[in-house]
Order: structure tokens, then C-alpha cells, then sequence
């Protein structure tokens, strides 16, 4: 382990080595994090919803912790850019570079890279205990928000968690839709229109509806004859018979040709 006092050759050195080490380590969480969607795929196409749900939580965890190992890799690549207002002789940080100082040393420890702790101490060993104190209790505000954000440790949301099923599931062409998501389309379904309006309703609405009168008859039907539903029938039998006679003339009337 590189001895943790401040010298500038070996400061940049170790700076340029977090900032590798922290992108081979987001690349292997990124090959693991595929590897755990599949297999929640391959449970929601099973009908494990639960299990699904409960793996989900550990990849959005794990989700979390890569943001945070982007943040640190943009704050070591500040450092480098900045190297002149680090390697100042001062007892406080630069301001310009105060936030990513602050970053590191207080995020640095929730983190599996070494080289990043080794940086984390050289810095604490520059700036001395009282600024490392304040830095590891966050004390004026120094550390970024959005890191502290990260290193909030909590349950994720059951909107997220659907969230995340539903993203894997289109990912992976699984048919999956979660429980609020169903109850949301039902509940958002207006009342039907047009012809299907009779078909929407409950069947005692269906018998009251079809008992319902006509339209009134115009001025020029009130003279003509009512014909019953009955008689409706009867002229229609009695057209398909005509339409029959006819056909049979016209057959007896091709074989006496057919004779000639």
C-alpha cells in the first residue's frame, strides 16, 4: 500500500488510478446488474412476480451505488484537471475543488476501490483532521448533494420497483404488466360509445333496452299499415318463396332449350 503523506507526483499518480480502477468497477456491476435483469426476466415469464420483485430491489440498489461510482470518477477527473489549486499549500481546499475533496473523503470508505482510499487518506493527510473531521460529518454542507444522495440507504418505492419490471419486461418481450397499472387502465375507461354501448351494458339493461318503442312514425307512414313482427316474417318467407319459384322456371325453361 502507497504511503498516504501528500507528494504531488505520487498525489496524481494515485488520482489517474482511481479513476481507472472506479470505471473497471462500474463496468463489472454493469455485466452483473444484465446478468440479474435477465434472470428477473425469466421469472416474470414464469409468474414469480414476488420473487421478481424482491431481486429488482438488489438491482436497483446496485444501480444506486453505480451513480455514485460515476460521481467519484467525475470528481477524481476534476482533480487531475485542477492539479495546480490542489497541489497548493494550503490548509483548506481550493473552492473550486472543495466540493470534490469533501466528495471523496466522505464517500470514498462506501466504495470497494482501494486506490480511491488510498487518495481518500493522501487528501486527509494534506488537509489535516480538523477538515477531514468536518468532511466525514458533512458538517458546513461541503459534500454534494447528489452524493449524499446516493449514500442514502432505503427501501425503494413500490412505484419504482414497477417501474423497473415493467422497463425489464419491454427490454425482454415478456408479457408483464404490474397490479396499479391494470387497476389504472380499468379505472380510467370511460363509458363506451356508439354500437358498443348495448354490449357494455349488464344483461337486465340489455332486455329494458330492447323492449324500448321505435322512433314515431313521419306523416307520410301515420297512413300506411302497421305490420307486426310477425307479419315482418311472413313477407320475408313469403319473398325467399317467390325468389324460389322463380329460380325453378328459369331451370325448367334452360333444360327445354337444352332439348332443342
Amino acid at each position: 500500500m502507497p504511503p498516504s503523506t501528500w507528494n504531488t507526483a505520487k498525489a496524481k499518480v494515485q488520482d489517474s488510478l482511481s479513476v481507472q480502477r472506479l470505471r473497471i468497477a462500474q463496468q463489472k456491476k454493469e455485466a452483473q446488474a444484465k446478468g440479474s435483469r435477465r434472470d428477473i426476466a425469466l421469472l416474470l415469464e414464469k409468474g414469480k412476480t414476488e420473487s421478481a420483485r424482491v431481486k429488482v430491489e438488489a438491482v436497483i440498489n446496485e444501480d444506486v451505488n453505480l451513480e455514485l461510482y460515476e460521481l467519484l470518477e467525475l470528481y477524481c477527473e476534476l482533480l487531475i484537471a485542477r492539479f495546480g489549486l490542489l497541489d497548493q499549500n494550503t490548509r483548506d481546499p481550493d473552492p473550486g475543488i472543495s466540493e470534490g475533496v469533501c466528495s471523496i473523503v466522505h464517500a470514498a470508505p462506501r466504495t470497494e476501490v482501494k486506490e480511491l482510499l488510498v487518495l481518500r487518506d493522501m487528501l486527509m493527510h494534506k488537509y489535516g483532521r480538523d477538515f477531514s473531521a468536518a468532511a466525514m460529518e458533512n458538517r458546513s454542507g461541503c459534500v454534494s448533494e447528489r452524493i449524499m444522495r446516493k449514500l442514502v440507504i432505503e427501501t425503494p418505492s413500490e412505484e419504482l420497483v414497477d417501474a423497473y419490471l415493467g422497463e425489464i419486461a419491454k427490454a425482454y418481450s415478456v408479457k408483464w404488466a404490474s397490479a396499479s397499472s391494470i387497476a389504472a387502465a380499468q379505472g380510467s375507461v370511460d363509458g363506451p360509445s356508439g354500437s358498443d354501448t348495448l354490449e357494455s351494458l349488464p344483461l337486465y339493461s340489455r332486455e329494458i333496452s330492447d323492449k324500448l318503442p321505435d322512433i314515431p312514425p313521419t306523416e307520410d307512414e301515420t297512413g300506411k299499415p302497421k305490420v307486426s313482427a310477425g307479419g315482418k316474417s311472413h313477407q320475408m318467407e313469403h319473398s325467399k318463396e317467390e325468389t324460389e319459384d322463380e329460380f325453378a322456371v328459369l331451370a325448367r325453361r334452360f333444360e327445354e332449350l337444352k332439348k332443342r
